[in-house]
């Protein structure tokens, strides 16, 4: 059985080093991975969310660390695995029966060297215990506090839990002793980075962090604006960890790791938006530092086992080192541009067509978020518009983009579609012409004559009328 496990680790060692040659949305002057020797490792996770039901998630932690000792094993200079960190959401209803499955997953895949670190959420870790079982049963099946502070290869880990009052997200208490255990972090070495971790995002820092997204909470705020070595990790989210919205920078850095149980967006004023291969994805980060304190940040698909983005950060303990402001995020976002012979397929559909669009390019190393469309008539009037979200969180190239637009009446239109970056940057639009019914029949687009066609039009118009009424 270990031999087999060494042959799996070295195969995913050969994959990961294949994806990491050919990562999409890799930014800045990324170090290859043999001109930077890390001093420690790490793997920053979250939302694993561990079901009685359902071993999904219990088979991708193991798969996780799988992925994270083979990438280590690869590294000559540093093959260790320090730490593995899960931001809170460890189990789907907080049973204790979930924390038990989810103490065994993490007791087979983490090996002698990494320590865990975990910390348990508000909501569904506390949905069957009150807060002071849950955390005194959490420490049971993991040997952990709930709330810690833990120093390895001289850097410093600290985690925040829910509070013990079920009233409260985190107490004030908690607070203060978070920022006394970053006095002696810092006082230890006030240029090193500091490493926090809770559940909640810090509001308006992080993709999914806003009010109106709802998932960012403002408890620690006030306290690690004073400290710039802090590096804060959390989930709750579940928003994509590639987007480059999830990894922000001000009076401190802060990630957001994206989720080990499905993906989760907000597009303009659609928030919680699931698409269809939502649950499909799963992803962590890999977390080096070197002697200099350089931050390599890599993001991995756990399903795909490839690589999907990467960065480096100048040591993110210096205030001076900020180059992922929104602002700086924003001026250096480029729109991204179609292929010049680039056309859209169109194909009729019951009141209106299906429309295949050959993916744009990015032209600033940010992967396109999005797609949106306007469907114009001949009068110059605006009848639809919409948007489709492209799988930039999946491992892999999208090569087209689908759409479907019906509800038209017959007509003659044009449709404008563009591409767009995460921080709002347009491509120039691709158009077609379009003609929608060509006089026929509104469900086959056919023209129907004679006594047998006037009852065949009946049967299509009722079909094309249903069909529409739960489009």
């Amino acid at each position: 059985m270990k031999s087999f496990k060494r042959i799996i680790s070295v195969l995913l060692s050969v994959l990961l080093l294949c994806g990491a040659t050919a990562t999409a949305g890799a930014d800045g002057d990324v170090p290859a991975q043999a001109d930077f020797v890390p001093v420690i490792r790490f793997v920053a996770s979250s939302d694993t969310h561990i079901r009685d039901d359902n071993d999904t998630t219990y088979n991708r932690i193991g798969k996780m660390m799988e992925m994270a000792y083979a990438d280590a094993g690869a590294n000559t200079a540093y093959d260790k695995l320090d730490a593995v960190l899960i931001c809170g959401d460890l189990t789907n209803d907080g049973t204790k029966s979930e924390f038990d499955k989810f103490a065994k997953a993490i007791n087979e895949s983490v090996r002698e060297g990494t320590q865990f670190l975990g910390v348990v959420a508000k909501n569904h870790d506390g949905y069957v215990m009150n807060r002071k079982e849950l955390r005194s049963y959490y420490k049971s099946v993991t040997g952990n506090d709930a709330d810690f502070h833990k120093v390895i290869n001289g850097y410093h880990f600290i985690g925040v839990s829910a509070s013990e009052n079920d009233v409260q997200h985190y107490d004030s208490g908690q607070i203060s002793w978070l920022k006394s255990e970053l006095d002696k972090a810092k006082a230890e070495n006030p240029d090193r980075p500091v490493f926090v971790m809770h559940h909640e995002h810090n509001r308006d820092t992080v993709y999914g962090s806003s009010s109106y997204d709802g998932w960012g909470v403002t408890y620690f705020n006030n306290t690690l604006k004073q400290y710039p070595q802090v590096v804060d990790f959390s989930g709750h989210s579940h928003y994509p960890l590639n987007d480059p919205r999830s990894l922000w920078q001000g009076d401190f850095t802060a990630i957001g790791t994206g989720a080990v149980y499905y993906s989760e967006f907000t597009v303009d004023r659609t928030r919680t938006y699931h698409p269809d291969d939502a649950y499909s994805t799963a992803t962590f980060w890999i977390v080096e530092l070197d002697a200099a304190n350089r931050m390599h940040l890599r993001g991995f698909d756990i399903e795909a086992g490839e690589m999907i983005c990467e960065y480096l950060l100048e040591n993110p303990a210096n205030p001076e080192n900020r180059e992922y402001t929104v602002e700086k995020r924003k001026a250096a976002s480029k729109p991204p541009v179609f292929d010049e012979d680039a056309e859209i397929a169109i194909t009729p559909v019951t009141g209106g067509y299906t429309a295949a669009v050959p993916a744009a390019e990015s032209t600033d190393g940010m992967p396109v978020v999005l797609y949106r469309y306007k469907i114009i008539n001949k009068l110059g009037i605006t009848e639809k518009k919409g948007w489709v979200l492209p799988k930039y969180y999946l491992a892999g190239e999208q090569k087209t983009i689908d759409l479907k637009v019906t509800g038209l009446a017959s007509g003659e239109y044009r449709i404008e579609i563009l591409a767009e970056t995460a921080y709002g940057v347009d491509s120039e639009p691709l158009t077609a012409e379009v003609t929608i019914d060509d006089g026929g029949c509104p469900y086959c687009h056919e023209p129907h004559e004679g006594f047998a066609g006037f009852f065949i039009s009946i049967y299509h118009y009722i079909a094309w009328f249903f069909t529409n009424l739960f489009a």
